[in-house]
């Protein structure tokens, strides 16, 4: 309990007398401080009792007690203290009038009580106070301790803490999601403060935040755990005041437990990533058996049903070097969705690189899904012109990252797999996604792959004499190329098309010829051709095909 106004006055030894602010006796006293300056408030940090003889201070008159008093009230002064029987033989009334005007508690003290005596009273009650918050500090930590190395570990050292507290208390893990909650009805309100654990979770950590309700009700506190330069979860304490220097104890020690919890969990996740690649290596090599062999109760049941194969890269100049690794982010988004439902996931980073094995239908690859589908929906996604190319100012939807998910399949066919996934990035690269599907890759058309710099220069290159041409005004050859293609080497219907006879159309045709040097009855001539029209016009006529015209 806090030092108070009333304790002094209680106090039997100091015998000071309260002549105003009588209702304000219950303010904590954090120093007692003696001065004669007409000014000390450069001097004053707030909290304080001031005690005075009024050497300077002409405390009879009205107008200077007043402003004395209001001074030191707005300098947050709680409190005076004034000496009776050295300059004044009682208090004089134009202070006793100036303080119950600005309700401030002023005391008489008596002669026979020095100032000293009053400072050693607080320093006593401070240090009291300080010793008792300590010690509570240092039994909240081993009660915690205790709680950390019990069977129930974080769930228990939430209950402990939030009893201390007299609050609530909630843990995230890494993704962000709650991972446990005490009591029981806080997981809702820790639900609530997502956005502001992900906010904190970008910082370097060790990071702090306090967020303060919209309805007032209590006070958020969050902390983020571990040593690295990224956060490996985030503690959430919620009370209904500003924490004292007992709580700061408790909340510290349980952060530091916590950590130590965490860090102590990476550690075992090094041999288990090490464990994961040893298994991805033999399933991509053609040895399911001795896969199965190795990865045992683990991976065991990841290996037993159908798994898809997903294969991520980071997106250069994408991170910023603050926030956490879009890779590490995409990891942490797998294993929690995996852990929260108890399914086996197996991850392996290497070198700005993600293979991951996941169960097809499982938390993990919705969470991949949801992932992606978030990431390409912000408002900095990529625009839909171009074939779906990303825009230059938040390629892959500000996601920092891309990646290829292959279709379900099983250890027998792994390497196949993880070949659909690598075709996957590869689209996924080129059209500037987050996440493709070997699905979709398989079942669309074969007309996106064309948004590649490489094969439009291509193009560029083979169509540039007919352009040139038909920019001299002697032919509209490029347009008559792409109705004959069009209409698969159909004289009459390209030439009704264009509008023209089609002896004209036939001229045209071996203008063509003639420019590029090549023969339009080679079938690989006219497909080249044809797609490089496509390449570089991104529209197609109303009888085009998607296969390669023929006559």
């Amino acid at each position: 309990m806090p030092h108070t106004l009333a304790s002094l006055v209680n106090h039997t030894a100091l015998k000071l007398t309260v002549l105003a602010g009588e209702d304000r006796l219950d303010v904590p006293v954090r120093w007692a401080h003696a001065s004669e300056l007409i000014d000390p408030v450069p001097y004053m940090e707030g909290g304080e009792l001031l005690l005075i003889t009024a050497l300077k201070l002409d405390a009879e008159d009205e107008e200077a007690a007043r402003a004395y008093v209001r001074r030191v009230a707005r300098a947050g002064v709680i409190g005076l203290g004034f000496a009776i029987g050295v300059n004044y033989g009682e208090v004089p009334e134009a202070l006793v009038s100036a303080a119950r005007a600005e309700g401030l508690p002023l005391f008489g003290v008596p002669r026979r009580t020095p100032f000293i005596a009053i400072s050693k009273a607080v320093s006593a009650a401070v240090a009291a106070d300080q010793y008792r918050a300590v010690t509570a500090g240092f039994e909240a930590q081993r009660e915690l301790t205790r709680a950390a190395l019990s069977a129930e570990g974080p769930a228990e050292l939430l209950a402990r803490l939030a009893a201390h507290l007299d609050g609530w208390a909630a843990l995230y893990d890494a993704s962000g999601a709650v991972l446990a909650a005490a009591p029981e009805w806080a997981a809702r309100r820790a639900a609530r403060l997502t956005a502001d654990v992900a906010r904190l979770r970008e910082r370097p950590a060790p990071a702090s935040a306090v967020i303060s309700a919209a309805e007032g009700d209590d006070r958020v506190e969050l902390q983020s755990l571990g040593t690295g330069r990224r956060a490996r979860g985030v503690l959430a304490v919620g009370t209904g005041a500003a924490l004292g220097t007992a709580e700061r104890y408790a909340v510290h020690s349980a952060v530091a437990l916590l950590t130590l919890a965490t860090e102590r969990s990476r550690a075992l996740q090094d041999a288990e990533t090490r464990l994961a690649s040893a298994v991805l290596k033999m399933l991509l090599v053609g040895e399911p058996d001795h896969a199965r062999s190795v990865a045992g109760r683990l991976y065991g049941g990841l290996l037993e049903a159908p798994f898809r194969v997903l294969v991520a890269e980071s997106v250069a100049g994408a991170a910023d070097g603050v926030g956490p690794d879009a890779l590490d982010v995409l990891a942490d988004v797998l294993e929690s969705a995996a852990a929260r439902t108890g399914e086996a996931v197996l991850v392996v980073p290497e070198k700005g690189r993600l293979t991951a094995l996941v169960a097809d239908g499982g938390a993990a690859a919705d969470a991949c899904v949801r992932f992606a589908a978030d990431a390409e929906e912000r408002p900095d996604a990529p625009s839909p012109s171009r074939g779906g190319a990303p825009r230059a100012e938040a390629p892959y939807g500000g996601a920092g990252l891309t990646a290829g998910l292959s279709a379900p399949t099983g250890p027998a066919v792994a390497p196949t797999a993880h070949r659909q996934a690598e075709q996957a990035l590869s689209v996924a690269r080129r059209r500037g996604r987050v996440l493709v599907e070997h699905e979709d890759v398989a079942a669309g058309s074969v007309l996106p792959l064309l948004a590649d710099d490489a094969v439009r220069a291509f193009a560029d290159g083979l169509l540039r004499a007919l352009r040139q041409h038909d920019a001299t005004g002697r032919g509209d050859l490029v347009a008559s190329l792409r109705a004959w293609l069009s209409r698969h080497g159909q004289w009459d219907a390209a030439a009704a098309d264009l509008g023209v006879h089609r002896h004209t159309l036939r001229y045209r045709m071996r203008r063509v010829e003639e420019i590029l040097g090549r023969s339009l009855d080679d079938a690989d001539v006219r497909m080249e051709l044809w797609l490089a029209l496509k390449a570089t016009s991104g529209t197609e006529s109303p009888h085009s095909t998607p296969g390669t015209p023929g006559e």
